[in-house]
């Protein structure tokens, strides 16, 4: 049924096609999201008068259809930056998972399994996660899934958020570079120590809920072991597993100290050839549709009210700043 939906309007490639070639790869797939967005069932049914109780219905609808049209969208983007804007068409007799692959232009078989696996592990965590929440607090103002789900696409481009998929693989490439694949572990050591000293974060470690080694670290490094043991960034992160915790637990600031998802994608995705670091969080982007969206469609079918941020005074910020200060 997914496959069916899947179909894309001429509007697509134009809106796409009317940004530079080198927008980045996120701006051009939200773009596209919204492209899609003038098809919405739920804008009609709304527009119609149908009842608060039944907007689950358009809001399903919406969601199916967003979910199954994002491959062609994400695969739109990736060809038309890396590959001259060659597209490939999609085949039906693939899942899920693997026509996107396919339509990058990927068919090595391990690199499908991997893609099963990428879309399944990054689907959602937890409501609480930037992207999941936007979406819902978004959502929460009655606006459709596809302009949602846009906002959710926005806040996953953020650094600290899914964008850490890229900046943990460019890490990783920057200790090789600097010391060389047989770095020792005092070396990393002092580049973990030097990183941090230079305000910035070692990315694809820590996280804001999980407080153990994130079970999506502990199945990509599963895969990595079956296909690809002998890679050196996957020889090398498995190094930093042993140094970079103790190293955040000392600073005492890091209440999870262990890896995330972040920390491996990007490698493995790599590996197969997928190596341009600006497109990673793209496919996250796909992957988080099926959270986002299921979440969406319990919303409306909950009834869930308008979600409002709270409110402080200007006395509340300067006896704030006033406690920071001492």
């Amino acid at each position: 049924m997914l496959y069916q939906k899947n179909c894309l309007r001429a509007q697509l490639s134009q809106v796409i096609d009317a940004l530079p070639v080198t927008a980045h790869p996120m701006t051009q797939f939200t773009a596209g999201i919204m492209a899609l967005q003038v098809e919405s069932e739920f804008q009609k049914a709304y527009g119609n008068g149908l009842p608060k109780s039944k907007l689950w219905e358009p809001t399903y609808e919406d969601c199916l259809n967003l979910i199954a049209r994002l491959p062609p969208v994400a695969s739109y983007v990736y060809r038309r930056i890396f590959k001259d804007g060659k597209s490939i068409e999609a085949d039906d007799s693939l899942d899920y998972a693997a026509n996107l692959s396919h339509m990058l232009g990927f068919d090595d078989p391990r690199m499908l399994e991997l893609m099963r696996l990428h879309v399944t592990i990054h689907a959602d965590h937890e409501g609480g996660n930037i992207s999941s929440h936007t979406g819902h607090l978004v959502g929460s103002a009655l606006s459709d899934p596809y302009l949602s789900f846009a906002s959710s696409v926005n806040g996953l481009a953020g650094p600290l958020h899914g964008l850490a998929n890229q900046e943990a693989l460019l890490w990783l490439k920057s200790i090789i570079q600097e010391t060389g694949s047989d770095v020792t572990t005092d070396q990393l050591k002092d580049y973990v120590w030097k990183t941090l000293k230079s305000g910035k974060v070692v990315h694809g470690f820590g996280h804001g809920v999980l407080r153990r080694t994130d079970p999506r670290y502990l199945c990509q490094r599963e895969f990595a072991l079956k296909y690809l043991p002998e890679d050196p960034l996957f020889q090398l992160l498995s190094k930093l597993y042993e140094v970079v915790p103790p190293i955040l637990t000392e600073l005492g600031k890091v209440k999870n100290p262990w890896p995330n998802v972040d920390a491996h994608s990007g490698l493995l995705l790599n590996h197969f050839g997928l190596s341009e670091t600006r497109y990673h969080t793209v496919l996250f982007g796909v992957s988080r549709s099926m959270g986002v969206g299921s979440q969406l469609i319990w919303d409306r079918a909950l009834g869930l009210p308008l979600e409002r941020p709270k409110s402080v005074t200007m006395e509340w910020l300067e006896n704030y700043c006033k406690n920071k200060a001492a």
